[in-house]
């Protein structure tokens, strides 16, 4: 029986669609190709953490309110919202390498500048450029993976190339405390510096350059209209967290997210239909494995963007432990997640994607869930041991969905999945906190509190893991063998099964 999914190229063959130019010296395994990409994405999930705990120190500094320092914080997202769209398109008219290198080179000099920042101003600045590098670096660095990488080796690639995303927000906030306790609030831009360096030189070495031999037209008026959608409902999702600034102005945005993404959608069906390529290629949600990754995904992501925010806040305020004591416990998740890296790909081999997925799913939403229950009286070793298993499971069931997302794909639009993708990822992790923050504030509301009990962690928990678990409908409606080609699961099928297709082969 022939399988019905697209086979991939190996990145020994190039497809006809993509030109290599400029090789590396070296022709590294995938681990390495993982490891470089993975070190350009920790540094990023890591400054997009590590800023929020340094922000009081850097308004003494300025001469401005605590408040005011959020627009340090938006204005990263903003240009990540504008120019990640640009990403796959950028790559393929550039070169994965180049573009991936440039990303790097623009993220750390922003980086610089941020460090030399004297006044709130040129700090946003700074951040606008350092948000440029970043947005390139998410989906081009993925995409430089996925074009380094056969399909055999791609769960594993792909274990590697999560750890980061799941440490990264774990050890930003205690090392942002570190080092605007014991040094000064500039040394949280300055340890970019040597990262960057190391990655520039180990992508230059190592890194394969790809293009598209006839890129598409680049479509302007998409990149205006995406960006102001994602930039609004970015944007809102922050303030609302936060709870901060105007109500009419988070209204105001989200209002103006909507519109401009309901614009888009408009624009990219009139462009679809006059054989355009616009910049979001919604006809990627045509393809059922991608389609079903990417709702499924999204919804868990509310959990996954939650938890950074609500498990250091809950040990501090509900549990009084310091700073310090919150962020050794709560590196607990990153534990798991590096543990998970070995597990992945046996798991997906013996149960394949839809298995794990659906059950996987339900286990890792309810052990966050778990959670809600946690006191100040449990023994600090069973929150270690929960905290630990939660990371496991979720590095699990997010290794799964960013694998088979790609597994029917076509390799000439690998870059425009790739950036899609990344869009909406940055969306739903923003739209964890929004929620979590909703619900904290909502609870402690209606409890008359003005700073968030126990009880109010609890409800947080509860509503963000509520949500996730509806992503157990989408898992449900994954073929049987989806991504069989890449997990191996097809090929552990009984000698029975191989003879009686056999026996029905026409002769």
């Amino acid at each position: 029986m022939p399988s019905p999914h697209v086979s991939q190229p190996s990145p020994e063959a190039p497809p006809a669609s993509h030109a290599r130019k400029g090789g590396p010296r070296r022709q590294p395994g995938y681990r390495a190709v993982a490891l470089i990409v993975a070190s350009a994405m920790f540094m990023e999930q890591l400054d997009a953490t590590v800023l929020a705990t340094a922000l009081p120190a850097m308004a003494r500094d300025f001469g401005v309110t605590a408040p005011h320092m959020s627009i340090a914080l938006t204005s990263y997202l903003l240009s990540l919202a504008v120019f990640i769209p640009a990403s796959g398109w950028a790559a393929d008219r550039f070169g994965s390498r180049t573009v991936f290198r440039l990303a790097i080179a623009v993220f750390t000099v922003g980086s610089l500048l941020c460090a030399q920042s004297q006044s709130l101003a040129f700090l946003v600045f700074a951040r606008l450029l350092q948000g440029m590098g970043g947005a390139m670096m998410i989906p081009v660095g993925r995409l430089v993976l996925l074009r380094s990488t056969t399909k055999a080796d791609l769960v594993s690639a792909m274990s590697w190339l999560l750890v980061p995303a799941m440490i990264g927000p774990m050890v930003g906030p205690p090392l942002g405390g570190f080092l605007v306790t014991f040094l000064d609030w500039r040394w949280i831009f300055y340890i970019n510096l040597p990262i960057g360096v190391l990655g520039l030189v180990l992508v230059s070495i190592f890194i394969a350059d790809s293009r598209a031999e006839k890129p598409d037209r680049f479509d302007g008026l998409g990149l205006v209209l995406s960006g102001a959608s994602l930039g609004g409902l970015l944007f809102a999702f922050e303030l609302s967290s936060r709870g901060e600034g105007d109500a009419r102005i988070t209204f105001g945005l989200m209002v103006m997210g909507v519109l401009s993404g309901l614009a888009y959608l408009r624009h990219a069906r009139k462009l679809s239909a006059a054989g355009g390529h616009p910049i979001l290629d919604l006809s990627l949600m045509n393809i059922e494995t991608f389609r079903l990754s990417v709702i499924a995904g999204n919804i868990t992501r509310i959990t996954q963007g939650a938890q950074p925010f609500l498990i250091p806040l809950m040990l501090q305020l509900g549990f009084g432990m310091t700073a310090a004591e919150a962020g050794m416990i709560s590196l607990s998740t990153a534990v798991g997640s590096l543990l998970m890296k070995g597990v992945a790909p046996k798991v997906l081999r013996r149960y394949g994607f839809r298995n794990t997925l659906l059950v996987n799913g339900i286990i890792c939403t309810g052990t966050y869930a778990v959670c809600a229950l946690m006191r100040p009286d449990w023994p600090h070793w069973s929150i270690y041991v929960l905290l630990t298993a939660a990371g496991f499971f979720m590095s699990l069931q997010f290794t799964a969905y960013n694998t088979v997302a790609y597994d029917e794909v076509p390799a000439a639009r690998m870059s425009a999945a790739a950036s899609f993708y990344s869009t909406f990822q940055q969306l739903m992790l923003s739209m964890g906190i929004c929620v979590a923050g909703f619900a904290l504030a909502t609870s402690m509301a209606a409890n008359g509190r003005s700073v968030a009990g126990l009880a109010d962690f609890s409800v947080a928990f509860v509503t963000v893991t509520t949500i996730a678990m509806a992503a157990t409908f989408w898992n449900a409606r994954l073929p049987h063998d989806a991504g069989a080609d890449i997990s191996g699961h097809r090929r552990r099928r009984s000698l029975a099964a191989a003879v009686n297709e056999a026996t029905d082969a026409p002769d």
